[in-house]
């Protein structure tokens, strides 16, 4: 229903003998659910070393029930929740990927989960293919999870410590093994990744011994009851087990580039990154937004949910009042039925319905996070003038967007963009509205706290971080028959 930036992935581990590995999994997905509603799946390891995956298609609370929760006892467990990014959405993409490598004498098991994309995944791909290698699914991730496992290394540490360098683009990444779970980072810190702390065995009583877990956003540690550390630095695998938590860095040095948009629209607004809360930095960037386009306005609204905060900052700024100018239908998405063609002439009501009684009559300013395509932006304008609004102004806590993401987001292509080739005014006059202003650049960072120079913007600007981005491999170029013979599992 939504026609902005898709949801990449989130990702949980946790090494905790004495808790229920496999219950605060499920929570820790449930929390980072917002990051990805195509699939989700925990793979958990027993005391003797048996690792069991449970994947697939659909949301947390559609994939697994009690009986799959206690069939994944364990003292150490990795979690993932999916939206595709590279390869399409099917059940042999979806996470943990598990592979077992190897003689039955020095046979490694691995499962994976990954948030990020790789750009040069398809040059990988055909090495391990030559090399006699063979997948089961069509996504970046399974390319990571092969080359750790097909690795000799004694050490499985050891074998990341020699992969991560090959790998290019974003990778967010946790990995269990039978006895420990490792969690490392891509060198320029594309997508997040953050240490939380577990102090006690579940029941209240500490048992002296303090149980680690990574998470992408820390709204997952909030829900299990863990603390907040850090992060994974850039570059950094960390690894969690019975001697708990230790580090290695693996590729220093690397330019910083870590995902403004995290700030604008993706993570929970109750997620804390680089020691912003983001609820109150996109209130700010509401503020901002009024501080650069003031406009004579009655009544602020939001376009719910992700407008939410940037609406009531700017609200505060203007000194305007702000009020729901929308019911939003909050179950619409947990739903696998479509509407069919009878219903679908009514599109967005699906989701969202004005409140005439709120709307008629006021200049509305309407403040959003982002457009794309912009389809969905013009069906909300129309609906609130066929609701009485007597003027629309536009507001959006992000800067255009107009170039497409490499690095784990699943954004439309240039063509598909409307703000590709035209200017403000241009996109106002596609979308019916009386104004639009769009956040600046200048202003996101000042939202932010934050320095261009150790973040990426490049949907915004074009400007990659990584060399050869412009070059990267599309969603489904591992599907393509010339270079992937799929090898069904």
């Amino acid at each position: 229903m939504r026609e902005g930036p898709r949801d990449e992935c989130g990702v949980f581990g946790l090494y905790a003998p004495g808790h229920e590995v496999s219950r605060l999994s499920y929570f820790a997905l449930y929390a980072l659910q917002h990051r990805g509603q195509e699939s989700a799946g925990i793979a958990a390891a027993d005391r003797n070393g048996h690792i069991i995956t449970r994947r697939e298609l659909g949301l947390v609370n559609q994939v697994f029930n009690e009986n799959d929760l206690r069939t994944l006892a364990g003292e150490l467990a990795i979690g993932h929740v999916r939206y595709s990014t590279t390869g399409s959405n099917a059940w042999e993409n979806s996470q943990p990927v598990q592979r077992s490598e190897g003689t039955n004498g020095s046979r490694r098991e691995v499962a994976l989960a990954h948030n990020g994309n790789l750009i040069n995944a398809v040059q990988l791909h055909n090495e391990m293919l030559e090399a006699g290698v063979t997948f089961s699914s069509t996504s970046d991730s399974e390319i990571i999870a092969a080359l750790i496992a097909t690795h000799p290394a004694e050490r499985v540490e050891d074998a990341i410590a020699e992969v991560m360098p090959r790998l290019r683009g974003a990778f967010s990444t946790v990995v269990m093994t039978k006895d420990r779970v490792l969690a490392f980072r891509d060198p320029h810190g594309l997508r997040p990744l953050s240490i939380g702390a577990l102090a006690d065995d579940g029941t209240g009583e500490s048992d002296g011994e303090t149980r680690y877990c990574v998470a992408s956003e820390s709204c997952a540690f909030d829900i299990i009851g863990a603390k907040l550390l850090r992060d994974v630095q850039p570059g950094e695998l960390v690894t969690l087990g019975e001697d708990g938590l230790s580090s290695r860095m693996v590729v220093p040095g690397g330019r910083r580039a870590f995902c403004v948009f995290e700030y604008i629209y993706f993570a929970r607004p109750d997620s804390r990154m680089n020691d912003q809360v983001l609820q109150v930095a996109r209130g700010r960037m509401g503020e901002i937004l009024w501080k650069e386009a003031p406009v004579e306005a009655d009544l602020v609204i939001a376009v719910p949910d992700s407008g939410n905060p940037a609406a009531r900052g700017l609200a505060r700024a203007a000194g305007l009042p702000q009020d729901d100018g929308f019911v939003k239908n909050r179950y619409v998405a947990r739903t696998f039925i479509q509407p069919g063609q009878e219903l679908r002439k009514h599109g967005l009501r699906l989701k969202f319905n004005p409140l005439p009684e709120v709307i008629a009559g006021k200049r509305l300013v309407v403040v959003d996070d982002s457009i794309v395509r912009g389809n969905t932006t013009r069906q909300i304008v129309q609906m609130l003038r066929d609701a009485g609004a007597a003027e629309v102004h536009l507001r959006i806590s992000a800067p255009p967007i107009k170039h497409p993401c490499h690095y784990g987001i699943d954004m439309s292509t240039r063509e598909e963009m409307i703000a590709h080739g035209r200017t403000a005014a241009g996109v106002a006059a596609e979308l019916g509205c009386d104004s639009l202003h769009y956040l600046s650049l200048e202003g996101v960072y000042e939202a932010v706290r934050g320095e261009r120079a150790t973040h990426c913007d490049a949907c915004f600007s074009g400007e990659y971080p990584l060399s050869g981005s412009d070059d990267a491999a599309g969603k489904y170029s591992l599907e393509e028959d010339q270079i992937l013979p799929l090898v069904k599992a």
